[in-house]
């Protein structure tokens, strides 16, 4: 398998970072900023590019907010590069037209993660099956599954590769748990083609091991997918020791941003290297601590990212 330069066709490979929503300091959505935002994560390398994800914060936007951003960044990006949309909702109603409007948007791909609502509410196996069939029935893109800790929902890998095997779209899985590298061999294992992409999440933290366990695709955090890339290309070009070595280079800052910043990290480099104007988030969220902030750029100048210098 190689991989150099961008995935425009499937199956989709490569990094796909989460572009944070840009708030003016008021909190209103900053559109031009989330256009620029875009722009840098092109130039710095994305083979595509989530929007509305869980790092997008989309659960502080209205119905009518999500719209516009996707619309903005679906007709900013014009085919440049893919670009999955979440979808993610409980109800199978809303889910599937949420992921209708994104396909006649223009999303290449829909993200979703299993019905759940707060921390006790969740739905059956059989409930989850008819969920993602009835999604799938509703559109013409793939289904990327993200499981994640935050739904707090089983999916064992025979699961979902019976999904894999059984629904048309559902062919993309964003696998970010504790112990992602088994999981992924054993749904490779278990899905063999109906698995189209196997990725892994979690900003990186554990890419080495999920790239030796078959993944070809990383949906990392958005600030800095020039570094990623220097894992990533090396790595399925067969050098694998020059990616071990880049990602040593960049271990510490994913880990900054997976440990200490979450959401936050993406908007404060960009914020501090001119490509956006703010970085505010909405209440009830709250920015870094002023020693934390300091910490994330310190670390970030070490490997000089793009991000602190595109907006220069």
């Amino acid at each position: 398998m190689s991989l150099s330069g961008k995935t425009s066709t499937r199956p989709y490979r490569g990094v796909f970072p989460v572009a944070p929503t840009i708030f003016d300091d008021g909190g209103k959505l900053d559109l031009e900023g989330q256009k620029r935002a875009i722009d840098f994560m092109i130039d710095a390398g994305s083979d595509g590019i989530c929007i509305l994800a869980n790092f997008s914060e989309q659960f502080v936007l209205t119905d009518g907010e999500r719209e516009s951003v996707m619309t903005t960044v679906l007709d900013h990006v014009a085919g440049r590069v893919p670009v999955i949309v979440t979808t993610s909702h409980f109800s199978t109603e809303i889910c599937a037209e949420r992921s209708r409007r994104a396909e006649a948007a223009g999303a290449s791909m829909v993200m979703i993660m299993p019905p759940f609502f707060g921390a006790t509410l969740r739905v059956s196996e059989a409930g989850i099956y008819d969920f993602f069939r009835k999604v799938s029935d509703a559109i013409g893109i793939p289904i990327m599954i993200q499981d994640a800790p935050m739904a707090g929902t089983p999916l064992s890998a025979p699961f979902l590769a019976r999904m894999a095997k059984e629904i048309a779209n559902v062919s993309y899985f964003k696998i970010e748990i504790a112990g992602t590298a088994a999981k992924l061999r054993d749904l490779i294992a278990l899905g063999q083609d109906a698995i189209e992409g196997p990725w892994d999440g979690e900003e990186a933290i554990t890419l080495i091991a999920d790239l030796d366990a078959g993944a070809t695709g990383a949906m990392t955090g958005g600030a800095y997918p020039d570094g990623i890339r220097q894992i990533i290309d090396p790595y399925f070009a067969g050098d694998k020791e020059k990616a071990a070595a880049a990602y040593e280079r960049w271990l510490p800052l994913i880990n900054y941003e997976n440990r200490q910043c979450g959401l936050l990290a993406a908007k404060v480099l960009m914020k501090e290297g001119g490509v956006i104007r703010s970085e505010a988030v909405r209440h009830p969220l709250m920015p870094l601590h002023p020693e934390t902030r300091k910490g994330l750029i310190e670390v970030a100048r070490r490997v000089d990212p793009l991000v602190l210098r595109w907006g220069r």
